[in-house]
């Protein structure tokens, strides 16, 4: 028996990620990772682990906006996850409209849960935009 979740599982996985971000969820976000999931959001930052600091990490960044969300532009499924280039959008309550890129890498562990996220953009450019 295999120790890596198959590719459709990782899709999956990677799939509801993205659902409850663009959800504005966080909750949902939150439950897709395993109880000790990290995320480096973005990567050099201080990583975020645990469901508890990883809901309270996405509705931080939710209360900003009026709406919010990724996008998959592309998904590579390889070994034990995916990178995913993504594309972002979201409008501020004052109305300002943002545009992002950014490349996640998802590994995902054995219970077919995210074990850790290294989200590689720059939010100096979506700042700049609000």
């Amino acid at each position: 028996m295999s120790t890596q979740p198959e590719p459709d599982r990782i899709s999956r996985v990677v799939r509801n990620y993205f659902l409850a971000i663009r959800a504005m969820d966080a909750e949902a976000f939150a439950n897709c990772f395993a109880e000790d999931g990290t995320t480096h959001d973005p990567v050099g930052t201080p990583a975020i682990t645990g469901r508890a600091g990883l809901r309270e990490f996405f509705a931080s960044i939710c209360k900003n906006f009026k709406s919010v969300g990724l996008t998959e532009d592309a998904v590579f499924v390889a070994g034990n996850g995916a990178a995913v280039k993504w594309t972002g959008k979201g409008t501020s309550h004052s109305g300002k409209e943002v545009r992002f890129e950014g490349i996640d890498v998802i590994e995902i562990n054995q219970d077919g849960k995210i074990q850790n996220v290294h989200a590689y953009w720059n939010p100096a450019e979506m700042i700049a935009q609000l």
